[in-house]
């Protein structure tokens, strides 16, 4: 059955994801994504990351990426996460960014609450530079927490009000977008319950679920790269100079390309 989403749907606010994470069971899933996220992210190389949206605090990870110069797009004014260093406010479904120009993009849970999803991922495949990276985190309908959604179908309470898209669908439409799916890590096999005694008692599912079960696991991480068949060679003596413009937006990188001669 083809799923609709309903874009009249107003995103949850910052306050209400901060409440949710910092909380049992959505702390216990955002150390595991966080452990994920860590290694992932310093895989990731160039002169820009950009997250798009938040989960209500600061990823920690983005501490130690190997990218200095971070940007965190927020949709709405209040939803600042901290320090409003290298904050941008604007609408997600379309970013401010030239085309072609940000190295990685982080996308926590923002495919899963955000109101057209399609279309934050093709303004994410417009930014990212040829072999850019994106990684995204999100919560899956085939599992138990998918279950628990089914039960509060009319909830507006986090995260059971978002839109639960599973991995293979992700799949098909980075396929469809010209990405190729790098790394997937399945996290979360725990039943999403708020008792923190008895999420400890069950965390040997964790081990357990991983090794036999993965596909029916709470959430995922899924990393994947940008591919673009070049017709022109580019010649290995260009070098590439990134270049800010005013209020953050980034110069595309195809125009800073300049001649060792020049």
């Amino acid at each position: 059955m083809k799923r609709v989403f309903n874009r009249t749907i107003r995103p949850p606010t910052t306050e209400q994801l901060r409440r949710w994470f910092n909380a049992t069971p959505g702390r216990e899933l955002l150390a595991r994504e966080q452990q994920v996220l860590e290694r992932l992210l310093s895989e990731c190389f160039g002169y820009y990351l950009m997250q798009v949206g938040c989960v209500g605090q600061p990823i920690e990870p983005l501490k130690l990426s190997r990218i200095k110069t971070q940007i965190v797009l927020l949709e709405q004014e209040g939803d600042s996460i901290g320090s409003t260093r290298g904050c941008v406010v604007a609408d997600p479904l379309h970013i401010p960014v030239a085309s072609d120009s940000v190295d990685a993009v982080l996308l926590t849970h923002t495919l899963d609450f955000t109101r057209d999803p399609h279309q934050l991922l093709r303004e994410v495949e417009r930014v990212l530079i040829p072999e850019g990276h994106v990684i995204i985190t999100g919560f899956n309908p085939w599992s138990l927490w998918g279950l628990w959604q089914l039960f509060r179908l009319r909830s507006r309470q986090v995260p059971w009000c978002g839109h639960f898209i599973s991995p293979w669908r992700m799949h098909d439409w980075l396929s469809l977008l010209g990405f190729e799916v790098k790394e997937e890590q399945a996290i979360m096999f725990r039943p999403p319950l708020r008792q923190e005694g008895i999420m400890q008692r069950l965390e040997f599912l964790e081990r357990v679920g991983g090794r036999f079960w993965s596909p029916l696991s709470g959430a995922y991480v899924i990393q994947a790269v940008k591919r673009v068949s070049r017709l022109t060679p580019i010649k290995p003596a260009w070098k590439l100079r990134p270049k800010s413009l005013r209020g953050h937006v980034v110069e595309p990188t195809a125009n800073n390309i300049q001649h060792d001669g020049d």
